[in-house]
């Protein structure tokens, strides 16, 4: 019998055939399971990662609902023409306050990992309300309600208690003070901004719908996408300016 044809052994014996399987299936499990009790220490820590506002929280919910990622990806894969059509590729830093990760599996539509900034509050919601406005091609339904339903802010402190419970640094004072921090954010007369964004640097504060009458789902949803991507300087990882 050569070398070549020794499976045979494993083939017309199933006891040995089940005792290969376990062990080749247990050889995988150890090494899917084994580097996640090392997972904080494999994380590299990236300055201007910072946890979601309440109202870039209500946004990501709401992304969430509506079943944005089965169509759209956050996760740009370290390869060119990734890297070349929608920015640096995706740090593990930036998904560390994501439960769950919005990675997603598939592109309908384009990866949003860097969508932030790329386009103005005007363009998203008209792409909101009718995407074909803005992107003729486009399959994407449209969601006008959005700009019409307030949002509910009633859970909001529950909501980052629970994140908090989980692992992510919101601290007494943004839980105490994310009711007015989300009032502030989508309009910035009506509270103090500085302290908005000394609890959250960075943090964009600006009617994202145009009808500062209200603090719609719309203002929510816009002000999650405008984050995406625009809290860490890439070029301080690689030399190399975010390309878009």
């Amino acid at each position: 019998m050569s070398l070549w044809n020794k499976h045979s052994i494993l083939e017309k014996n199933s006891i040995l055939l089940v005792i290969g399987i376990l062990i080749v299936v247990s050889i995988g499990g150890l090494v899917e399971i084994a580097p996640l009790y090392y997972l904080k220490s494999t994380i590299e820590a990236v300055e201007g990662v910072r946890p979601y506002t309440p109202l870039e929280l209500i946004g990501r919910n709401i992304y969430v609902r509506e079943g944005c990622y089965t169509c759209h990806s956050q996760m740009i894969r370290p390869l060119r023409d990734e890297v070349e059509r929608y920015g640096h590729y995706s740090l593990a830093a930036e998904s560390m306050y994501d439960r769950p990760f919005q990675w997603g599996s598939k592109r309908t539509g384009p990866d949003l990992a860097r969508v932030g900034g790329k386009y103005s509050d005007e363009w998203h919601r008209e792409h909101l309300i009718d995407p074909r406005s803005v992107v003729p091609a486009s399959i994407m339904p449209g969601y006008s309600w959005l700009v019409r339903t307030p949002v509910d802010a009633r859970n909001i402190a529950v909501d980052m208690k629970v994140q908090a419970a989980l692992g992510v640094p919101y601290s007494d004072e943004m839980i105490k003070n994310a009711r007015a921090d989300l009032l502030t954010q989508a309009n910035p007369d009506a509270g103090d901004v500085d302290a908005l964004q000394e609890r959250y640097p960075k943090a964009l504060a600006r009617d994202f719908d145009g009808d500062p009458r209200a603090v719609t789902e719309a203002d929510a949803l816009i002000a999650y996408l405008q984050m995406l991507g625009a809290q860490v300087d890439f070029s301080l990882y690689d030399g190399k300016a975010n390309l878009r």
